[in-house]
């Protein structure tokens, strides 16, 4: 046999060997390990910096024609991020008043009342303030209370905050964090807008600006024009 006959059958038996491989593949499949992608826990999910605040009012319905989700839970009332419950009475709540007193919501029946539950290292809060204090100022005489509630911070601080704010209206402090406790809230700054019958008509947490300030105070002094 010559030496070129041996080299085209060597040739002949690669190739027959690479086909018989192929067809193991084919007929067995590689063997690959399967690894689950990670995923992560339900309790950290990721949120945007940037996401506008979180409103909570009454639902919209579907559209025509559009079948309604299926939930546990009743249509009404809503059931705020905070925990609170729109549509229903405002909690019970009677904290001490920076300078002396008692700011209780019973006494304040009656009147519409703007509720912040805030702290002084807040960067939104500190913004927030002479917003607040200018609602307070221009609707006065459509009845409207203005009042924040510091959580967990001493007197003091919560009055050189005041004075560095400049603000006028009624300061409560929460000092134990039991008022905020009490209406479950989750986030600093959180803006409870109570009507005039005591009943919460808007939730909102996170910072706000003043157009948004305007219309949810709209909700809780009907008839009055509110601008921001």
């Amino acid at each position: 046999m010559s030496t070129r006959q041996v080299v085209v059958l060597g040739l002949l038996a690669g190739v027959a060997t690479a086909l018989l491989a192929g067809a193991l593949v084919v007929a067995f499949g590689p063997e690959v390990p399967l690894v689950p992608p990670l995923a992560l826990p339900a309790e950290i999910a990721p949120t945007s910096p940037s996401a506008p605040p979180a409103t909570v009012g009454p639902s919209a319905p579907p559209p025509s024609g559009t079948a309604a989700p299926v939930t546990s839970a009743p249509a009404s009332p809503t059931l705020g991020p905070a925990g609170l419950h729109v549509g229903t009475p405002a909690p019970p709540l009677a904290v001490p008043q920076l300078g002396g007193g008692t700011i209780e919501l019973t006494r304040l029946r009656g009147h519409p009342v703007w509720i912040e539950f805030m702290a002084t290292w807040c960067p939104s809060c500190r913004d927030e303030f002479p917003l607040m204090g200018g609602f307070a100022a221009r609707y006065a005489d459509s009845g409207l209370v203005v009042i924040a509630l510091d959580v967990r911070e001493d007197e003091g601080t919560v009055a050189a905050f005041a004075s560095l704010t400049g603000a006028t209206f009624p300061l409560g402090l929460d000092v134990d964090g039991a008022a905020a406790r009490a209406w479950r809230v989750i986030g600093l700054p959180t803006h409870v807008f109570i009507d005039a019958q005591g009943i919460v008509r808007e939730i909102v947490v996170g910072g706000i600006g003043p157009d948004v300030m305007a219309a949810r105070l709209s909700m809780i002094m009907p008839g009055v024009t509110v601008t921001p």
